[in-house]
């Protein structure tokens, strides 16, 4: 399918009953194990790795930095690494990172890389992005950027083999700000502590390390957490099954609440606390959603959500679970548009930093089906008002989007309402969730392509 293809959707979702055990595997962890597995010694096995274009990415620069990686078959690989410090310089001094903001963890790891001397660039949306919460926390320990005091790629990154262990406080809320100070700790003689204060960001690259047999520690205090890693651990290959993503989840839990009569059951998803945030805000909006089969693997709970639709009430956002929800907003607010009332977003800024600016892409694409919102620089406020079938007649645009999130809430809105649409350029959904109009297909959501 060519790159630019539009979706079209005319025909409203009928009820459904469905099992899917194939959401694709957390992008979050697959990033972690790819990344861990090229610094540590011997072969890694890693199964259910997402095969989007975010991940290819992540695979093809590593690759350029000299690690041997081998596809077994659709989402299975086999990392060789050699350890510590065991990246070599790519033969074109360059390497590129799509999409992929999460990449911007790599840094860590090529930081304290003396024989690395890259430049740094993504495309368009990537480029856009502010990276200080790598550049900030990796010049304190002696890494170069250049040019000096830019804020975004392309960038060029001299590593260094002078580095120390550092004390760092986070304050942002930033798991991927964590992780990229975590890689570098992992090369770095002494012991690294960062003082993570509240809201606490996710926990992915705690968990895995631990797990691996990093000598991590975390002790939680009164107002903040304290994360000691020790450095120059050489760690072990390692073997890891990845559970199926919960953000891609999101998406078909929203379906199933939207559409009268229907059930779905969710197989093996990473249900970490800090990633089903969304899951706690829907239930007490009257959602029926139940974990199930709730097991421990790599330190990551993994387990079933058992969804049926529900007549749902607006809800006013709580800013304590902005972090854990901060890709699933865009969907919530979605689901927030057909419910009849007022709901309220605040807190939300960080998300106008993301592949787009979310607020503003949210808002525009809900005021091309008719919703009414209101929006400021860290909220918005959306009247919601369930799409009425005299909109069936009325063709809605949705104009193209390098947010693959923004893309998968327009189609999912299309097909949940009795509206005839036109998604433009959807292409960028492979970026997370490759097999999303698969899926689709298998509930009953009847679709045509156009190029």
């Amino acid at each position: 399918m060519n790159k630019d293809f539009s979706v079209i959707i005319k025909k409203k979702i009928k009820k459904f009953n469905k099992v899917i055990s194939t959401v694709p595997g957390c992008k979050s962890t697959s990033f972690r194990a790819l990344i861990f597995s090229s610094q540590s010694i011997g072969i890694s096995s890693l199964k259910g790795v997402l095969e989007g274009d975010d991940i290819k990415s992540c695979i093809n620069s590593l690759k350029d930095l000299g690690v041997k990686i081998k596809r077994k078959r659709h989402g299975e690989y086999k990392v060789w690494g050699n350890g510590e410090n065991s990246y070599t310089q790519p033969k074109k001094k360059q390497l590129y990172f799509g999409n992929a903001g999460t990449l911007g963890i790599l840094l860590g790891f090529l930081a304290t890389s003396s024989n690395i001397n890259v430049r740094i660039f993504g495309d368009k949306s990537l480029n856009s992005r502010n990276m200080k919460k790598f550049i900030n926390p990796l010049s304190k320990i002696g890494c170069i950027f250049k040019p000096k005091n830019k804020k975004n790629f392309p960038l060029t990154i001299q590593g260094t083999d002078y580095g120390l262990a550092q004390h760092h406080i986070l304050k942002s809320g930033s798991a991927q700000e964590k992780a990229c100070i975590l890689n570098a700790a992992k090369n770095l003689p002494g012991i690294t502590t960062i003082e993570e204060h509240k809201p606490f960001s996710r926990n992915h690259s705690e968990l895995m390390l631990s797990s691996i047999g990093a000598d991590i520690k975390i002790k939680k205090k009164n107002k903040h957490n304290l994360i000691s890693l020790r450095g120059q651990q050489n760690l072990r290959g390692f073997s890891i099954k990845i559970p199926g993503d919960p953000s891609s989840a999101a998406f078909f839990v929203a379906i199933c609440l939207m559409t009268k009569g229907s059930k779905i059951r969710l197989k093996k998803i990473n249900l970490n606390k800090f990633r089903i945030g969304y899951i706690r805000c829907l239930k007490s909006m009257g959602a029926n959603i139940k974990l199930q089969n709730i097991k421990k693997r790599f330190g990551e709970s993994v387990g079933d959500i058992v969804v049926k639709s529900s007549k749902l009430r607006p809800i006013n956002f709580p800013k304590k679970e902005v972090i854990s929800t901060v890709d699933e907003l865009p969907i919530m607010m979605t689901i927030a548009s057909q419910i009849k009332g007022i709901s309220t977003f605040k807190n939300i800024g960080v998300i106008r930093g993301k592949e787009s600016d979310r607020i503003k892409k949210m808002a525009e694409n809900l005021k091309a089906f008719g919703i009414k919102t209101k929006v400021t620089k860290n909220s918005i406020k959306i009247y919601g008002s369930p799409l009425k079938n005299y909109l069936s007649n009325k063709l809605i645009k949705i104009q193209p989007s390098l947010d693959h999130r923004i893309q998968m809430c327009s189609v999912i809105l299309a097909a949940t309402t009795s509206v005839n649409s036109i998604i433009k350029g959807c292409s960028t959904i492979k970026t997370s969730f490759p097999n999303f109009f698969l899926l689709l297909k298998k509930i009953g959501i009847q679709m045509k392509y156009e190029t």
